[in-house]
């Protein structure tokens, strides 16, 4: 997941005033109001088109599908009442419950998830995460235009059965149809609103368990309301989740000392300080942080150049000292804790080698670079690292940019701007080098692999191998039914990609955060959407 599921705390400027007003205080006639601080704007709430973690948590607390994922993301029923699969594993059918409705009384049906998952498909849409859908039934074909969107293998058998057509197993289906991308999308309310779709909370209806409200499209705060229409709203324990946009740490602290916020997340330093603090919870994120740059530069088509500026930089104290906040430095793209091997159990980082530019050596990566400049022809280096605006990811940033200009002859201009505007540049490849992230849409390394292929859209250096391009088919294709050799293609893959420097990890990421003590029962997974709100509660 970018948050761009790549770039995920992208936050805007907020205000203190602005923050304070979006707050409010839990006083004993709020007690069924959560308050919680964000470093993450909301951009659409298009399901369609997000590729931001901060809203694929907001869709998976105000839409729906056929699955929810409840604690350590085990599958519970969503939409769909019951499901059988056939004895090959490649037809799902599934039951969907008559009593559930959108936000606006229309009823939630079978062809309500065929509108969203073609229209997320079809590539005049431009969705980044179309190649989710690959596996299904003519999905590859559709993507790459050689297909109708309406040969997509799901079908409505009446109002409330629903067909899927798969081309073979896909081991992680089901967590699939947990993720916001599988949601189904009222076609009324698409029609109606056009281009204007999902930009604000008033040109978007929902089925989850709550509706989002107070969001223009451009504001710094918003809020979950309990909704009325929910098909289980008698498990729904409270009536708002406030959510406000918080950049600075320190605010963020001060308001929940204050008791304006009941969850506000921590600064490396913060957290440090606070280690002692009963109210301070651990939060590990699937994911990775890392540098990608633009291939299509003439520098950095260069190996040992890409490998120079890998070798340079100390992984320990860039997670321990500089990002804090429980992330883990990493040799690895795939996210450690996601996923363990099928013959073994051991974790897929324990089963991946890690190329010798993956650890620190500053003497070898001078020789390096230097060498790299001769082989391309330059004398020097210069470029500009595009990066976040939030205060960890401005950190980062100084601290790259000290460490790169340790290769003689390099020099590096940061670029720290809003998420908006990043995520933009990132899609279009507006950019020579930028910090990215990639967030888990589910429990398997796949989620993580996919994004490096040749055409995949998240591929935002452009880095091209035909060989992995080859493993990663192989994984979810030919190998997609025998468990070992499809784990054997993807720890190939991530061999290969890293062997070839083809994006530079950084980090895994984690988060401290300081939470009220009557806040129960919200659930967070590692992996996929993070926050289930559907059974919080607040004493």
């Amino acid at each position: 997941m970018k948050l761009s599921r790549s770039m995920a705390m992208l936050a805007g400027v907020a205000s203190i005033s602005v923050i304070l007003a979006g707050c409010g205080s839990n006083s004993s006639q709020k007690k069924k109001t959560i308050t919680t601080s964000t470093d993450s704007e909301l951009t659409t709430v298009d399901l369609s088109k997000t590729t931001a973690v901060g809203t694929f948590n907001v869709l998976n607390n105000v839409d729906e599908g056929l699955f929810r994922l409840g604690k350590d993301s085990k599958v519970e029923p969503g939409i769909a009442t019951s499901s059988t699969i056939s004895k090959d594993g490649k037809t799902y059918t599934f039951n969907l419950r008559k009593n559930a409705k959108w936000s606006n009384g229309d009823p939630v049906t079978a062809q309500d998830f065929v509108y969203s998952w073609r229209r997320t498909l079809n590539p005049k849409t431009a969705s980044q995460y179309g190649y989710l859908f690959s596996g299904i039934k003519n999905a590859d074909k559709i993507q790459n235009r050689k297909a109708a969107v309406s040969s997509l293998g799901i079908k409505a058998d009446g109002k409330y059965k629903l067909v899927v057509t798969l081309e073979q197993r896909i081991p992680y289906f089901k967590l699939l149809m947990g993720f916001p991308v599988f949601f189904p999308q009222d076609s009324k309310t698409v029609k109606k609103y056009g281009n204007d779709y999902g930009t604000s909370s008033k040109t978007q209806v929902y089925n989850g368990p709550f509706t989002l409200t107070k969001w223009t499209g451009t504001n710094l705060n918003w809020t979950l309301k309990k909704n009325p229409n929910y098909w289980d709203k008698k498990a729904v324990k409270v009536d708002n989740i406030k959510f406000s946009v918080v950049k600075d740490p320190s605010t963020g602290l001060n308001l929940f000392n204050q008791k304006k916020l009941d969850m506000a997340q921590l600064s490396a330093t913060q957290a440090k300080q606070m280690s002692n603090n009963k109210n301070m919870i651990s939060r590990k994120q699937s994911s990775c942080y890392y540098i990608a740059l633009n291939q299509k530069n003439r520098a950095f088509k260069n190996l040992k150049i890409r490998q120079a500026m890998s070798m340079i930089i100390n992984r320990k104290v860039l997670a321990n000292k500089v990002v804090g906040g429980g992330a883990m430095d990493t040799d690895s793209f795939v996210s450690k804790g996601l996923a363990v091997s099928p013959k073994n159990g051991t974790d897929f980082t324990q089963d991946v080698t890690a190329p010798a530019s993956m650890s620190y050596n500053p003497t070898k990566a001078k020789q390096l670079f230097k060498e790299g400049l001769q082989e391309v022809g330059l004398n020097s280096l210069h470029f500009t690292l595009m990066n976040s605006d939030t205060y960890d990811q401005k950190q980062l940033s100084e601290y790259l940019q000290s460490a790169l200009q340790k290769l003689p002859g390099l020099k590096v201009t940061l670029n720290n701007i809003p998420g908006r505007v990043i995520l933009s540049r990132q899609a279009d490849h507006q950019f020579t080098a930028t910090v990215a992230n990639w967030f888990a849409d589910f429990s398997d390394p796949i989620t993580f692999l996919n994004i490096l292929t040749s055409n995949n859209p998240s591929n935002i250096s452009q880095w091209k191998n035909s060989t992995y391009d080859q493993l990663i088919k192989a994984s979810n294709n030919d190998d997609g039914n025998n468990a070992e050799a499809r784990w054997i293609d993807m720890v190939k893959a991530q061999n290969l990609a890293l062997k070839d420097q083809a994006i530079i990890p950084l980090y895994q990421s984690g988060e401290k955060w300081l939470v009220n003590s009557n806040v129960k029962g919200v659930i967070y997974n590692t992996a996929g959407a993070n926050y289930n709100f559907k059974n919080a509660s607040i004493k």
